[in-house]
């Protein structure tokens, strides 16, 4: 009884009470199989609903284990990492999950601490619940962790000014505001956080390659837990220790999380093959499918296919909801168009000597070439304007972040405004002021808001970014085919 008592406690104090039914219903089904379990686990492709229907997560071990370092308080504050990686959001959190747990705990989750999850750690009031909803509302409305860097030492830039709604305006120590990524679907990364941060030289980290691919991902990945330990969770010195450490990569690498269901029924119904479990057996290297060749250790010859994606092309003959998502998959491998002024990319000088000329006519695949998974398979940090102020070709609101005003050295004449520096947090380049990586793309519909900051609510918001930035033209039928086919991933 103690371990059932464990398990729905576990329930109650991360899920939502709809998903606390979807998690019982399953240990029902699967409650012959649990016997002789002397630990609370969460059964292998347990259905959680979302917006487009149920996402599943299938992990290699056979069940998900919920005594593991993972979901265990190891800092000083209450948190996991399973705080803000949630089986029910994809493996990440959902803003809506979030305002649901400040609605029933007035504010008092272990997600609300003032270290990163109010929008500045100082001059705030979490004395009382208004209070409380006021400190923390980037966090229940745009699901935003904040990070704070120090701006490098090493730098070709200064931070001149910053315009913060919430306070912490300090030009020494940035605070930005960023999703929390997915601790699933781990194998097919090429950089560990939206920064590369942790996989990064300058921060005494790897950075992911051909060549040292995937020990360099699993060395990154146990840095990454240390540090979200003594950071987020406020744990204390020294930490993890390395068997905490291979505990939570291990777990983390076993698991493929992806939408299993929606209004079409199975995705991986009809020869389709949609799904967690047909993820977790999809082939990988770095630089795979890569189109630049970005990879200069990379053995194998460039060879770019803009088909990215082939999980429904078996549902291209049937009508109504199949077809959607199929003529939308189809938009997103073959739907062309100009892509200029993207820094990182047009102009930039890549590793293997390539210069990306100042226009290219191409697909979404340019930028999420992974076949099936959707993020770019060598590190590529891009600026395509998401962290642009409002204003211009963006068609986000970002009125809700901070304003960075940044300035090249030596002269301090040419100058950016930003709401976020991004990856020249890092590296401390003028010229990475806005890259980001691009995310992995499965199990979107239970993860939303989308983008690094939050800015795009919906799935169309985001088809409706890209299609202003770019001046796709597409039409409505097209944007409602691609925010099908983006929903059943």
């Amino acid at each position: 009884m103690t371990k059932w008592k464990t398990l729905i406690k576990v329930g109650k104090t991360h899920q939502s009470p709809g998903m606390l039914i979807v998690l019982l219903a399953s240990l029902a089904i699967f409650a012959t199989a649990l016997v002789g379990w002397d630990r609370p686990i969460l059964p292998n492709l347990a259905g959680f609903p979302d917006t487009g229907g149920v996402i599943r997560t299938y992990s290699q071990d056979g069940a998900i284990d919920l005594s593991g370092p993972f979901f265990q308080d190891l800092g000083t504050n209450g948190r996991s990492c399973s705080t803000c990686h949630q089986t029910s959001d994809a493996m990440s959190v959902s803003a809506a999950h979030i305002q649901e747990r400040f609605d029933s705990s007035q504010g008092l989750d272990p997600i609300f601490r003032t270290v990163d999850g109010s929008n500045c750690d100082h001059d705030v009031n979490t004395a009382t619940a208004d209070g409380r909803s006021q400190a923390y509302s980037l966090l229940r409305t745009r699901g935003l962790i904040r990070v704070a860097l120090q701006v490098p030492a090493t730098r070709d830039f200064d931070v001149t000014a910053v315009s913060n709604p919430y306070g912490c305006n300090e030009t020494d120590v940035i605070s930005m505001y960023r999703r929390p990524l997915p601790s699933a679907n781990l194998r097919f990364l090429t950089a560990v956080m939206f920064d590369g941060r942790e996989s990064a030289v300058q921060q005494a980290t790897t950075p992911i390659n051909s060549s040292n691919y995937p020990q360099s991902l699993l060395d990154d990945l146990a840095h990454q837990a240390q540090d979200a330990t003594l950071g987020h969770a406020q744990g204390l010195a020294p930490g993890l220790t390395p068997a905490q450490q291979k505990a939570i990569v291990d777990f983390e690498m076993s698991l493929s999380t992806a939408q299993a269901e929606n209004h079409a029924g199975s995705l991986n119904a009809q020869g389709a093959h949609g799904g967690p479990q047909s993820l977790s057996q999809t082939p990988f290297y770095v630089g795979t499918n890569d189109p630049v060749g970005l990879d200069p250790y990379n053995p194998v010859p460039l060879k770019f296919n803009t088909n990215v994606f082939d999980l429904y092309s078996s549902w291209q003959d049937y009508g109504g909801p199949r077809a959607a998502i199929a003529r939308g998959q189809a938009l997103f491998n073959s739907k062309t168009f100009t892509i200029t002024g993207v820094s990182g990319l047009n102009g930039n000088t890549f590793a293997n000597g390539i210069v990306g000329p100042p226009s290219i006519v191409s697909t979404c695949g340019i930028c999420h070439d992974t076949p099936n998974v959707g993020n770019h398979s060598v590190a590529a940090p891009l600026n395509i304007g998401v962290a642009d102020p409002p204003g211009g070709n963006n068609a986000l609101d970002t009125s809700y972040l901070p304003v960075i005003t940044i300035c090249q050295r030596p002269s301090l004449t040419v100058c950016v405004h930003t709401t976020d520096p991004g990856r020249a947090m890092v590296t401390g380049k003028f010229s990475d002021v806005g890259r980001f990586k691009g995310p992995i793309l499965r199990g979107l519909a239970a993860r939303a808001p989308y983008f690094h900051n939050g800015s795009a609510q919906t799935l169309p918001d985001v088809i409706e970014f890209y299609n202003t930035r770019f001046s796709i033209g597409f039409t409505d039928q097209e944007k409602a085919d691609l925010a099908a086919f983006l929903g059943s991933l």
